[in-house]
């Protein structure tokens, strides 16, 4: 049996490899084409322990591109059973407008597609488990978002995207017969966070003494998750491969100007604030109802916020002395 991670050297999914590695015997095979969205050394730095590992394999390719399918295919043996973690997807709401929307087409539609119809025509695929967002519900007019109740209507090309996506696995999961779950994730953070993610931003510049810049007044909600307990909850959610989507949060909600005074505490530094113009394609609120996870798994987020924040400054701060 073998386990095959796209984006393996992101953020998540990095831990993921990590996190599959750990059982004995495992076979990870991990995808990435090291998109410069973020430095590319800093992502090949994210798989310095699994590439370590006589089990794990990492196959450079560009999943938009079909003929990339030939090489999956001589990595996994015809009839070799697999599951398959799709996290590679082009992502950031904010440079998902204007000319760079040929990017998100690309690696969050087209990627899929080729994916899938490759995963499609092999015998012995065991899951096909999708990386989605909380993005693609958009602004809604209820909180906990939920997935039956709450209708999704993206606020931003990146939400439709990932929205395109989904409805992609669902098409091959009805049609074709792969099993598969979307899960949404909702404001992931914790170590190896991309350079443009809030946290990763917010700690670098405490630490440096400048102000933490903040668009819109702060007052804005999001439901952050520990990417300890996202991975968990993606290894859980491989026995619920029955074409569902369910919402990966954390639970609860908090304000952005509250998580930098958490941040400022954590650090042991005073914090300055800068208010900039709320960007397009943000949102006020996040909040996830996660009931249907946890029913089907029992999974539930175990990180606390302030605990979560100090693992993040733990990791961060060494590069930055």
């Amino acid at each position: 049996m073998a386990t095959l991670v796209t984006g393996a050297a992101g953020f998540i999914g990095s831990h993921l490899v990590d996190d599959l590695l750990s059982a004995p015997g495992t076979r990870v095979i991990g995808v990435d084409c090291f998109r410069d969205y973020y430095p590319p050394a800093v992502k090949r730095a994210n798989l310095a322990a699994a590439s370590a590992n006589p089990r794990f394999s990492l196959i450079e390719a560009d999943l938009s591109d079909p003929s990339s399918m030939d090489l999956l295919s001589a990595a996994v043996p015809a009839g070799e059973e697999l599951t398959v973690f799709h996290l590679a997807a082009q992502a950031g709401v904010r440079k998902s407008w204007g000319s760079d929307f040929a990017s998100y087409t690309r690696d969050n539609i087209t990627a899929t597609q080729n994916l899938l119809e490759w995963a499609a025509g092999r015998e012995g695929i065991r899951g096909f488990l999708f990386a989605s967002s909380s993005s693609v519900y958009g602004v809604p007019s209820v909180l906990p978002m939920t997935e039956d109740l709450t209708v999704p209507v993206p606020h931003s090309p990146y939400g439709v995207t990932k929205l395109a996506a989904e409805n992609l696995v669902r098409l091959y999961t009805v049609h074709r017969g792969l099993p598969s779950v979307s899960l949404r994730f909702f404001t992931v953070y914790g170590p190896r966070q991309r350079p443009d993610m809030a946290f990763h931003r917010f700690l670098r510049a405490v630490l440096a003494g400048e102000p933490v810049r903040i668009y819109g007044d702060g007052s804005q909600t999001r439901d952050y998750t520990y990417v300890d307990d996202t991975v968990k909850g993606l290894r859980l959610a491989e026995g619920c491969t029955d074409g569902r989507v369910m919402n990966l949060g954390g639970g609860s909600s908090v304000t952005l100007l509250d998580a930098v005074r958490t941040i400022g505490e954590v650090a042991g530094v005073p914090v300055r604030l800068e208010f900039l113009p709320a960007q397009a394609g943000d949102v006020a609120d996040t909040m996830a109802s996660t009931r249907r996870l946890e029913s089907a798994t029992g999974w539930k987020p175990v990180t606390p916020l302030r605990e979560g924040i100090r693992r993040e400054l733990a990791w961060l701060r060494p590069a930055l002395t």
